[in-house]
């Protein structure tokens, strides 16, 4: 069997230097690296992940917990954080919460049972106290959780100022913001402190409703509709332009205001939020949306654990917040 040595003989280079391409580890050109690749590869051969797990005592196994994998923004996301892992040698370990804190904390008890060598929280059930007791590696998306697990985010605040400043140039006179939860302590609650502010600052009256999370048995634009059909709709004519949590909740709204005759955007102005897939696909309407770069957000939850995993610099790790962008749709 062919092994480092002679991948090392073929490229013309020494075995530290194939093993820091094999382990990605200190600076190797661009050239060198094609060199030993294409030595591999020449000769078939293949790093023995088993060994480097046994000899670096890591199992190359990242966990990543979100509530809902159906959802497209999750959807997007998971494949962005694979593709990283991927390219660094990475494997994941997948679950779906569905948002219950008892299968969270099983699926975190899961997770160290299998070695992982350290965990993605997109999904946060829990009190902060219980993550601080888990003895690995985590990174959090879109909650603050202590000081010691760092957190990646998009500017939830700009976002939401953004949005609601946009409804306001418009030429919006009273506004609606349909949100999460407001109780738990996410990051993405700092939208809706952007829409109460930017409101104040223009004089504009408005109101917040609040989406309570479900696992029910509905898809998630069915739950949107019954929230809609329940919560928003007898008093909808008295808003000219809504912010949404998120873009699936805008289409449901946009669905909803065509069945009442409400002409959108003409009486009512629609702003969504994530830009993911779902909302690129759409072909009527365009939504007008806050952009978030998933695929950044994806690669900074994993770049950042891996470097935790691997002690890269031996430095705290700061938290990455990363910036939104307005696309502006059909729906203003």
């Amino acid at each position: 069997m062919v092994n480092i040595k002679d991948v090392a003989k073929k490229a013309g280079v020494s075995v530290t230097t194939v093993s820091r391409v094999i382990n990605n580890r200190g600076y190797i050109g661009k050239e060198t690296r094609k060199k030993v690749e294409k030595a591999m590869a020449d000769i078939n051969y293949s790093p023995n992940q088993i060994a480097r797990a046994l000899q670096k005592s890591q199992s190359y196994l990242l966990g990543v917990i979100v509530p809902d994998s159906e959802h497209p923004f999750f959807a997007e996301l998971i494949k962005n954080i694979e593709l990283y892992a991927y390219k660094n040698n990475y494997k994941l370990l997948l679950c779906n919460s569905l948002d219950e804190a008892e299968k969270e904390t099983n699926y975190i008890g899961m997770l160290r049972e299998n070695r992982v060598d350290g965990i993605i929280m997109c999904s946060q059930t829990l009190d902060v106290e219980e993550y601080k007791k888990v003895d690995l590696p985590i990174v959090s998306f879109d909650r603050i959780m202590s000081n010691d697990i760092p957190y990646v985010g998009s500017d939830n605040f700009n976002g939401g100022r953004v949005a609601t400043k946009h409804l306001v140039d418009s030429g919006c006179q009273k506004l609606l913001h349909l949100s999460g939860p407001l109780d738990l302590d996410m990051l993405p609650n700092r939208r809706s402190d952007a829409f109460k502010l930017v409101c104040m600052e223009h004089d504009i009256p408005y109101k917040i409703i609040e989406e309570e999370y479900s696992r029910d048995t509905f898809s998630f634009f069915e739950h949107h509709e019954k929230f809609i059909e329940e919560k928003v709709s007898k008093e909808l004519l008295t808003y000219d332009g809504v912010f949404c949590s998120n873009d699936i909740l805008a289409y449901a709204l946009y669905i909803h205001a065509q069945k009442r005759g409400i002409n959108v955007p003409e009486q009512l102005k629609i702003v969504g939020y994530d830009f993911n897939s779902f909302t690129r696909m759409l072909q009527k309407p365009k939504l007008t949306t806050v952009k978030q770069p998933v695929d950044r957000i994806g690669r900074e939850l994993c770049s950042t654990l891996i470097n935790m995993i691997e002690d890269k610099d031996g430095e705290k790790r700061n938290n990455t917040i990363v910036d939104i962008e307005l696309i502006r749709g059909e729906t203003t």
